[in-house]
């Protein structure tokens, strides 16, 4: 079966690894007629820590980390950069719950249409009584600075035209953890997906798709965060955030959405003196958090140890994976431009999350808008199309923390456990076929247990 799919553009390579029944192969090779040295015993990886609060999980200091988190917290103005178009003041407004860095309520409009050959087309919106067309995004921004006092005649406001009638919501994405899960080496993502395609017959494949990281022009890495793993480093998703959900401008995505009521410097986000824009406080920040912790009274109750058990023998366990192990410290990773620290490398975490990219039978057939996510110059450069593989398919949601939910699954149409599951179809129905083979007892139990987490 073909494992690998290359898309070659303009000097950057995109790779889209699924369905792989072959095992791995590669390694170092002794020299002929030598004997291969006893490779050295690794160190067992220890435990992340958990906690929902703002001590820090080692990366930096407590002092820093609650320096970082002002920064996360603060209320942006238009004086700062913010806007024209905007969806929040701050990144505290979109991941505060139950603390600073958490999931919220908040979700974003994405919208787009089917061109007339039935592939995905980014929107067009018009704004501005139709003088501008916003193109290249999927992003609908909720909120503008204009008009205003001083721009009275200005109409920026984003509206969903009739045309695009592709219309979905996403939920904000919890960043508690996120620091491990970016340490986590490509090849551990890259085996978890061989594994699921050679066990369950191709049925259950998630997709690796590899993808520019912002600071390391030219470069690629596996995809892990935003619902579309549109991103691979949590420098390039803080850049991508301070852009489309507050229109505020830095030294990675340094062009604005719309010129129009613009007064600002641009990049918004300057270098201070140490060098440090808050593009990098805001990764440093989330690097620094915790792991959500479970409910260790809930988890310690007979049903919910009985559905556990249960989670992993009906299948839930193939693509909610439970325990994830991060690169040693030392590994550089993101094009070179980070490399794992001590307080990062050789953890334990448990996520339940493959962080791979499947069909679950809920997908908005929406792609990964190049421009939006990677800038102007490389949208004229790189089709839409060339992420085409990842229409209808969406990040296996992360389940740690899942007990603080009032919403579930992307779109936050699921109000119950038991409504998130009966959703699953695609490469889930199997799974969700056993869940309902499940006497009453049983799936009561499997849902205490996500209760617990």
């Amino acid at each position: 079966m073909k494992t690998a799919a290359r898309v070659a553009l303009f000097g950057l390579t995109l790779l889209f690894v699924a369905c792989s029944t072959s095992p791995r192969t590669g390694g170092p090779e002794a020299p002929r007629g030598k004997p291969m040295a006893a490779p050295a015993v690794a160190a067992a990886p220890a435990e992340a820590p958990l906690g929902f609060d703002t001590v820090s999980n080692g990366f930096t200091d407590d002092a820093t980390h609650q320096a970082d988190q002002n920064k996360f917290d603060q209320f942006e103005t238009v004086s700062d950069g913010l806007g024209p178009l905007y969806n929040a003041q701050s990144c505290r407004e979109c991941h505060q719950n139950p603390v600073s860095g958490g999931t919220s309520q908040v979700t974003e409009l994405r919208i787009g249409h089917k061109g007339a050959d039935g592939t995905f087309q980014n929107a067009e919106i018009p704004i501005n009584h139709g003088s501008v067309v916003i193109k290249g995004r999927t992003l609908v921004n909720q909120r503008a600075i204009c008009p205003n006092a001083a721009f009275p005649m200005t109409e920026i406001q984003e509206r969903v035209p009739d045309s695009e009638t592709i219309r979905t919501l996403r939920l904000s994405v919890g960043l508690l953890g996120d620091g491990f899960v970016e340490a986590v080496a490509d090849r551990t993502l890259i085996d978890i997906s061989k594994k699921q395609c050679a066990k369950e017959g191709g049925k259950i494949c998630g997709l690796v798709v590899f993808v520019p990281v912002l600071e390391a022009p030219g470069m690629t890495r596996v995809g892990r965060f935003g619902w579309k793993d549109q991103h691979a480093s949590l420098l390039s998703f803080s850049a991508d955030a301070y852009l489309n959900e507050l229109g505020i401008t830095n030294a990675l995505l340094p062009n604005e959405v719309t010129d129009l009521c613009n007064t600002v410097r641009e990049p918004n986000d300057a270098p201070a003196a140490d060098g440090l824009g808050d593009i990098d406080h805001f990764a440093r920040f989330v690097r620094a958090l915790k792991a959500p912790p479970p409910d260790a009274e809930q988890a310690a109750t007979p049903a919910a140890k009985r559905g556990a058990g249960l989670f992993a023998q009906i299948g839930c366990s193939s693509c909610h994976v439970a325990t994830l192990t991060t690169a040693p410290a030392g590994t550089p990773v993101n094009g070179g431009q980070f490399t794992v620290p001590a307080a990062l490398g050789n953890k334990t975490f448990h996520p339940w999350s493959d962080f791979l990219l499947h069909d679950v039978g809920t997908g908005d057939g929406i792609v990964i808008p190049v421009e939006e996510h990677y800038g102007k110059s490389m949208g004229k450069s790189v089709p839409d199309q060339a992420f085409r593989p990842v229409a209808n398919r969406i990040r296996t949601a992360p389940l740690w923390g899942v007990r603080t939910h009032t919403m579930l699954m992307h779109d936050g149409a699921s109000l119950t456990f038991r409504d998130a599951i009966s959703r699953h179809r695609g490469e889930a129905s199997e799974v969700t076929r056993r869940f309902e083979g499940l006497n009453q007892a049983d799936q009561e139990a499997l849902i205490e247990f996500l209760r617990s987490l």
